[in-house]
């Protein structure tokens, strides 16, 4: 990018052919009119409905939208790359870029923003590579993420221990069971050991876990591994019977299983696709 701030692509096209990829640069990646078009980013695997917006601003958080069963001829996708100072010394450091930056941290794991947030600053994406003066097609890109940094609903996409994130949690308890999860993985872990150190009893801390969480402590635990599995899958060359003993699966069959119904393909394809088309820009 050198001394640009943004790169704007906006494209028509019948078809998406780009490989699995990851780069230094944050971006923003909007797609229109390709029902039926899978989205891989790290190990999360969606079909996109007509409409789709996603913020990625990790280096390292591969991703790609896949032809799939998409049947459109006129796809729209706009990307934009962007390099921005986050910095508490800069200009985004101050309070009133507080809410974009936080936005920002939780897009390292891809940050996928539901259909009214899309609506909202619809008119700004559609008209922002007709912008030919540079400071206000900033200025105009800086309202679009403020504007999404403010909607209810946005979901991250990858898992934190596939994205290399350290875990977070508003709750001082949750965080600690967390942090033990994360250091603890490989292990059998069990509800009475978890609620023991969040000082409470099982059946209060699995109703205290579902409710500040929304999910079941054992869905997380399996999450939480199979992050873990996926990033060995991608990044190492173990077989695929010891990945899924060193994450805390006590059986392959049981491995397979819960990966092919999790990740929507078997642990072996996973790794086939990130090796056959991953490539770093």
């Amino acid at each position: 990018m050198g001394k640009d701030v943004l790169y704007i692509a906006d494209r028509h096209k019948k078809e998406f052919t780009y490989p699995i990829h990851n780069h230094e640069v944050y971006e923003l990646n909007f797609v229109e009119h390709a029902a039926g078009v899978r989205r891989i980013v790290g190990d999360s695997s969606e079909v996109i409905g007509e409409y789709d917006l996603v913020l990625i601003t990790s280096p390292d958080l591969e991703h790609v939208w896949e032809q799939n069963t998409c049947q459109s001829d006129d796809i729209r996708e706009i990307t934009v790359q962007f390099d921005l100072n986050l910095g508490e010394d800069s200009l985004l450091g101050r309070t009133p870029f507080l809410p974009l930056r936080k936005m920002m941290d939780e897009a390292r794991k891809g940050l996928c923003f539901p259909l009214s947030a899309i609506m909202r600053v619809y008119k700004e994406l559609d008209t922002l590579s007709q912008v030919k003066d540079g400071f206000y097609a900033v200025m105009q890109f800086l309202t679009i993420l403020y504007e999404l940094s403010r909607c209810d609903g946005a979901r991250p996409l990858a898992t934190s221990s596939y994205a290399k994130i350290a875990v977070q949690d508003d709750s001082r308890r949750i965080l600690k069971v967390k942090n033990f999860i994360s250091k603890n993985y490989t292990d059998e872990l069990r509800l009475p050991q978890l609620a023991q150190i969040a000082g409470m009893s099982p059946s209060a801390f699995s109703r205290f876990f579902k409710l500040h969480t929304g999910r079941n402590l054992s869905d997380y635990i399996i999450d939480i591994r199979l992050g873990y599995a996926a990033r060995m899958l991608v990044d190492t060359s173990r077989s695929i019977s010891e990945i899924s003993f060193q994450c805390g699966f006590n059986n392959l069959s049981n491995f397979n299983r819960i990966f092919k119904r999790k990740k929507g393909c078997a642990p072996s394809e996973f790794r086939e696709n990130y090796h056959k088309t991953r490539i770093v820009v």
